[in-house]
């Protein structure tokens, strides 16, 4: 597994939730909007699983709408304990952000 993907497997349930956040999204277009923010190396397949994990735990919860171009899809909202999760998750992201970037984007006179 490379780096990236370690990397991304940490924070990408995060990512999830913050779309989420913003509107309804059902999964094949939850998977678009993480390429448009460049997540490219995100598949669908890595996305369901999440998803599924994240409405048993009560984060979010799906709701199975018409679409007008072919079955029934399954939208996906926040809770509003995945809301309190979501906060949780951006206020970590902050605590940790700027400290590792200071450790990997450190010089040699940072160590005096």
């Amino acid at each position: 597994m490379s780096f990236r993907s370690q990397l991304l497997k940490g924070i990408l349930e995060g990512c999830i939730l913050s779309i989420i956040n913003k509107e309804m999204v059902y999964g094949y277009e939850l998977s678009q909007k993480l390429q448009h923010f460049g997540l490219h190396d995100v598949s669908e397949g890595s996305i369901y699983p999440i998803l599924l994990r994240l409405q048993k735990d009560g984060l979010i919860k799906g709701e199975m709408r018409a679409s007008s171009t072919g079955p029934k899809r399954k939208y996906y909202e926040l809770t509003n304990l995945g809301e309190k999760a979501l906060l949780e998750i951006q206020e970590e992201w902050k605590n940790l952000q700027k400290p590792v970037d200071r450790l990997l984007n450190r010089s040699v006179d940072d160590e005096r």
